[in-house]
């Protein structure tokens, strides 16, 4: 069975996601943080266009090499900041809804560090880069690709 294409997928679709992109880029959040977290749930979705469109943005914005690649492993790597811990555990349980999360003890953790409006923000980001990680598995562009254009 043939994939949809990414230029047969409806530009109304297209376009509302750009807008909510574009709102995400210009609502204050940290740039390097929210390139962190599409890291991490591009690599949970296995989404290898995502991974390396992000990971090219992080190192374009001076992102370390170490941090992009332990960042599955944030947990245990100590150069990550109280701040981005919460920021990746959230990001972790809204992308893989499962069934007991604590996202109580998330929202805890995030209020340490952001107001509420800032974890509205992320909530949003965190929704829209797993429909773009759909989206993109689902049109199989091809990984390798990507190329900055700022």
């Amino acid at each position: 069975m043939e994939r949809i294409k990414n230029n047969e997928v409806p530009q109304g679709l297209m376009a509302a996601l750009r807008g909510v992109q574009d709102y995400i880029d210009q609502c204050g959040l940290n740039h390097n943080l929210l390139e962190l977290m599409n890291i991490r749930i591009s690599q949970i979705n296995g989404c290898a266009y995502c991974l390396d469109m992000h990971s090219k943005k992080a190192m374009h914005s001076g992102e370390t090499v170490q941090r992009l690649i332990s960042v599955s492993a944030w947990r245990e790597a100590p150069y990550y900041t109280p701040e981005e811990r919460a920021v990746l555990e959230y990001a972790e349980l809204l992308t893989r809804m499962e069934e007991g999360s604590d996202i109580d003890h998330a929202h805890h953790e995030l209020l340490k560090y952001y107001t509420k409006s800032e974890i509205a923000n992320f909530t949003v980001a965190i929704a829209q880069m797993n429909s773009w990680n759909r989206i993109v598995k689902s049109t199989g562009i091809v990984a390798g690709s990507y190329t900055l254009t700022r």
